[in-house]
């Protein structure tokens, strides 16, 4: 029986075509921000001043629908990288989770290391992310072979791109290469979409120290980022605590200086 990620990459696969036929990669190589010099997450992730969190901006989901649809990308990216985001991730998948590329485009001012949060299944997604002005892009275990994560991932380096790759159970560590720069676990399983902060718990002793491991999904207290820190996790992604309050921009402020609060008690 397919689950929601087949489904999503048998989309993925026709959306790339689609797209491939539209603008060329010799055209994408052309736009404005294709020559940028991207800012290093790992380097964001491991500053002190910083908080470690990557605020991400999602409008919807497979698996909660609709979270925000009345959010203005610009206002609120902004006041993350305002309130010391280490990273801002973007959705770009359009279907599934009612973001664009012209999103990243619109999160490209703020000098904040900026994540591509899609499923990337083809080189061409790599200078397409490039292109519109990512500086990290995400490769998910659960729909990549290994062996096709190596390959992604050296052409993303190529780029000038650093790699997140993303994983959710202990056979998925398989996955982890040399050319990657960091690793998530993601505590929401992609093919049930259930939630649980143990999948980091238990998977953090296994990550080599020499990689930032960041923890994914499912944090919405501060509390949760104090023991997933004292576990080892240098970043915390976090997007649907923040997105689904009236203003995210708030949301993310206050979040922030509790964090802050805790960490200095």
């Amino acid at each position: 029986m397919k689950n929601i990620l087949d489904t999503i990459i048998e989309r993925k696969q026709q959306e790339v075509a689609n797209r491939k036929a539209d603008i060329p990669v010799s055209e994408l190589e052309q736009m404005p921000l294709f020559g940028k010099q991207s800012p290093s997450l790992v380097r964001s992730l491991r500053d002190p001043s910083k908080t470690g969190i990557i605020a991400e901006f999602k409008r919807k989901s497979p698996s909660k629908g609709v979270i925000n649809s009345q959010a203005q990308v610009v206002e609120v990216t902004k006041a993350y990288a305002a309130n010391g985001a280490s990273g801002i991730s973007v959705l770009t998948d359009t279907d599934f989770f009612g973001g664009s590329l012209e999103d990243l485009v619109a999160a490209n001012t703020n000098r904040v290391p900026l994540l591509r949060k899609d499923f990337m299944i083809d080189e061409y997604q790599l200078t397409e992310a490039k292109a519109f002005g990512a500086d990290v892009i995400l490769l998910i275990a659960a729909c990549l072979s290994p062996a096709r994560v190596k390959e992604l991932a050296i052409a993303a380096r190529q780029l000038g791109l650093e790699v997140l790759l993303e994983i959710h159970n202990e056979a998925e560590l398989a996955h982890i290469c040399d050319q990657v720069d960091m690793v998530g676990v993601n505590n929401r399983n992609l093919k049930t979409f259930e939630v649980s902060i143990r999948a980091s718990l238990d998977l953090i002793t296994k990550i080599p120290g020499s990689k930032p491991a960041v923890a994914e999904s499912g944090i919405s207290e501060v509390d949760t980022i104090v023991t997933l820190r004292q576990a080892g996790f240098t970043g915390f992604l976090i997007g649907e605590n923040f997105m689904k309050q009236t203003d995210p921009s708030i949301a993310f402020a206050d979040f922030v200086s509790q964090l802050k609060a805790k960490q200095h008690a």
